[in-house]
């Protein structure tokens, strides 16, 4: 494998179609401004390097990037690539991720605006981020200890997993199908709408009109917060172990809580059921 060490690049495709390369301590950045550095490399191994020019990887093949840092200069850093693992790594320019395969992401920082949009097999652990529109489309989504910040997050995602995170996120999750979160806190306006397979399994989920116009919605032991409004038009069964805001027109199923401050059922087609389950252990069931 060629090693390159201690060097500044800064001029246009700098290292295009290289491969079976190791790049450590190096510098993207001058006054020639170049554009995309490894465009169309493989077998590329990027180890403390700096990155302050746009478009350093685009259309490569089996990338490791660690304990590197991509300035706010740095935009659409990764687009059309595959087999990458990025780890200690600083990810702030804007489209960071995109339309990219099999990627493994480990203790990284992300401030980056639209980052991931039609991503597939995206694992993500121990990271932090923060974002809008994070993750538009992908698919194949594994996250673990995560931290995200931002608005519009999760929308049309399909086939995700997600375990011990916390979102502060503004209308996540909306369409996205077939995503379970597990021991996680969602906080949000809006939370769910039009999703169809969604599972929240013993999170923490706070914030107005949370799980609207659901379809096939499972709630396992859920905390709720803050919540009102909650499982209009949705499809949903529901053991919820705090009392809610409001509740108002589920379309069908059973919901479960200790107490509801007010059931509105004033849709002649909402069907579901709300359950009071009192300190008593007895069930009482409120006409539907």
């Amino acid at each position: 494998m060629k090693v390159l060490e201690n060097r500044v690049f800064d001029e246009e495709r700098a290292l295009y179609g290289e491969s079976e390369l190791l790049v450590r301590n190096c510098r993207f950045d001058g006054p020639a401004d170049g554009e995309s550095a490894f465009k169309e490399s493989s077998e590329i191994q990027v180890e403390h390097c700096f990155f302050n020019l746009r478009y350093p990887f685009w259309h490569d093949h089996e990338v490791t990037i660690s304990g590197s840092e991509m300035t706010e200069l740095c935009r659409a850093a990764l687009w059309y690539t595959d087999h990458v693992t990025i780890v200690d790594t600083k990810l702030h320019g804007i489209k960071a991720l995109r339309e990219c395969k099999q990627v493994v992401m480990k203790r990284c920082d992300i401030i980056s605006p639209e980052f991931g949009w039609s991503v597939s097999g995206l694992e993500m652990e121990d990271c932090r981020a923060e974002s809008e529109y994070f993750l538009l489309r992908s698919e194949g989504l594994k996250f673990l200890r995560t931290e995200l910040k931002g608005k519009y997050s999760f929308q049309y995602i399909q086939d995700a997993a997600f375990d011990n995170c916390r979102f502060d996120t503004k209308d996540a999750f909306w369409h996205a199908k077939n995503v379970t979160v597990r021991n996680s806190v969602v906080k949000g306006e809006y939370l769910g709408w039009y999703s169809d397979g969604l599972t929240l399994d013993h999170c923490k989920i706070i914030g107005t009109q949370p799980l609207c116009y659901c379809k096939n919605l499972h709630l396992i032991d859920c905390e709720m917060e803050d919540a009102d409004l909650c499982f209009e038009k949705s499809e949903v069964t529901a053991t919820v172990t705090t009392p809610v805001i409001s509740i108002k027109n589920p379309a069908a199923g059973c919901i479960t809580a200790p107490a509801v401050g007010t059931i509105l059922m004033d849709d002649p087609k909402a069907k579901g059921k709300v359950v009071i389950q009192g300190n008593d252990s007895k069930i009482h069931e409120k006409a539907c």
